[in-house]
């Protein structure tokens, strides 16, 4: 598919165009702000171009984009800095559907595996075979992440509904 496309003058401004967007929500799932949301894409597209890598098909490529992200979010949840610091901006302008605006911050609270599943499952519509291709685990493990994530949710979503 590309060999010689992230080379200068490559096409780095259509991937962005293609994949941008939906990268832009799985980060800010995962970091809750705008500005560490860039910075993780930023850093997302800089190994793009430093390693240039050779892609099956577009598939192929966005699933090496979403794994590189999740990554680059995971470490920069477990910094020292953001353990202490916590920003959160309002999450919910992000996401345009008042369904998606109303689970949101429970979708958040979750742990990072739980969370990672849930969004790629339910938001992006991947299968859990391609979820596990993306994240590297087994699909028994992503079905253990989405049963176990959505008990969570329902005993949140259950407790306020009780509140």
């Amino acid at each position: 598919m590309q060999s010689d496309s992230l080379r200068p003058g490559g096409d780095i401004g259509e991937i962005y165009e293609l994949y941008g967007s939906m990268l832009f929500k799985i980060a800010m799932i995962h970091l809750g702000n705008k500005q560490d949301v860039e910075e993780a894409l930023q850093e997302t597209f800089f190994k793009l171009i430093d390693k240039a890598p050779h892609f099956n098909d577009s598939e192929h490529q966005k699933a090496w984009l979403i794994r590189v992200l999740t990554n680059q979010c995971k470490n920069m949840r477990g910094s020292l800095w953001r353990k202490r610091v916590t920003r959160l901006d309002d999450v919910q302008a992000y996401f345009a559907e008042p369904s998606d605006r109303a689970l949101i911050d429970e979708v958040m609270s979750l742990p990072f595996k739980y969370k990672t599943v849930i969004h790629l499952y339910y938001y992006e519509g991947y299968s859990v075979k391609q979820i596990a291709h993306i994240l590297q685990i087994s699909e028994s493990a992503v079905k253990m992440r989405l049963a176990r994530g959505r008990e969570l949710l329902r005993m949140e979503l259950e407790g306020e509904n009780e509140a």
